[in-house]
C-alpha cells in the first residue's frame, strides 16, 4: 500500500494515470509528447507507477505499451473505505470511479500480487466452489480441458450468466478461455471476448495477470468492470480465508 500512496502523491503521476485513462495502451513516446519534461523524467514517473502496480506494460513489436491497472485502487477501497461512512473519502472514491469506468481500447490488463503458491492460486481459479467465494457467487461448469465448453451459473440466477470455450490449459501457469456474457440483452450483443490468466511466482508470492481482450471498441463496461472486485476478493480469500462484503462481492449472494 505504501507504494500506491507514494505514487498517487505526485501530481505528474496522477496526470499520467489520467492520460492512460483517456487512452489506454500508450507508448513512452506518445506519453512524452503530452508532458513538458524530458523523456527520462517521464520514464522515472512511469517506473514508480509500475512498481506500485498502477501501470502494467506489454511489448508490441519494438514498442512497450502502458496500461492502467485499477486493482490497487480497489484494494485500498476494500481495506478501508467500504468499512466506514464515506464522506471523508470522497476524493479517493472519485479516483476509484474514474479508473474503473470505460476506456476506449479493446484490451484490458489487470495485475495483482497474492501471497500464495502457484498451485493454490491455480486451484482457486479452476475450482468452482472456490470461485464462488470471490466471483459474485458464480460457479463454473467445465472439465478445464482444451476445447471443452464451460458455463457460468449462479443458484439465484434464472439461467446461465456466461458461456465460452477453454482454449489453453497449462497448470499452474496459464489459462486461456473465451467468454460470452449472457446476463442481459445489452451484453449478449457484445459477442465473444477472451480472458487470459497468467501466474508467475515471485519469491513467496504470485503475480497474477488477467488480460481481457478481443473486446469490441467501446465495449460495455459490464464485461470487464468487475475485474478489480474479483481479483481483490481472490487475494483476500487466499490470504485470509475471508470473503469480502463490498457490493460487488455479494452480488447474487443474498
Amino acid at each position: 500500500m505504501d507504494e500506491v500512496f507514494k505514487a498517487l502523491a505526485d501530481p505528474t503521476r496522477r496526470e499520467l494515470l489520467d492520460e492512460l485513462f483517456r487512452r489506454d495502451g500508450q507508448s513512452l513516446s506518445e506519453l512524452e509528447e503530452r508532458f513538458e519534461m524530458s523523456r527520462f523524467g517521464v520514464m522515472k514517473h512511469l517506473k514508480l507507477l509500475e512498481e506500485a502496480g498502477l501501470v502494467v506494460t506489454r511489448r508490441r513489436g519494438r514498442e512497450k505499451l502502458h496500461f492502467l491497472n485499477p486493482v490497487p485502487i480497489r484494494l485500498v477501497h476494500d481495506r478501508w473505505v467500504s468499512k466506514y461512512a464515506e464522506p471523508w473519502a470522497a476524493g479517493l472514491s472519485d479516483l476509484k470511479s474514474r479508473l474503473e469506468t470505460p476506456m476506449e481500447n479493446t484490451e484490458k490488463i489487470f495485475e495483482i500480487y497474492i501471497r500464495t503458491s502457484p498451485e493454490r492460486l491455480w486451484e482457486a481459479i479452476t475450482d468452482s466452489e472456490t470461485r464462488s467465494k470471490y466471483m459474485f457467487g458464480n460457479r463454473i461448469e467445465t472439465d478445464w480441458q482444451p476445447g471443452s465448453a464451460y458455463r457460468m451459473t449462479n443458484p439465484r440466477a434464472d439461467g446461465p450468466l456466461g458461456e465460452g470455450e477453454v482454449l489453453e490449459v497449462d497448470p499452474p501457469r496459464r489459462l486461456v478461455q473465451t467468454m460470452r456474457a449472457l446476463w442481459g440483452e445489452d451484453v449478449k450483443a457484445q459477442g465473444t471476448s477472451r480472458i487470459t490468466w497468467e501466474i508467475e511466482q515471485v519469491e513467496d508470492s504470485c503475480r497474477l495477470t488477467v488480460t481481457h481482450d478481443q473486446l469490441r471498441e467501446g465495449a460495455n463496461e459490464q464485461l470487464y468492470g468487475g475485474w478489480p472486485m474479483i481479483l481483490s476478493g481472490l487475494k483476500t480469500w487466499l490470504e485470509t480465508g475471508e470473503t469480502l462484503t463490498t457490493p460487488g462481492s455479494i452480488m447474487y449472494t443474498r
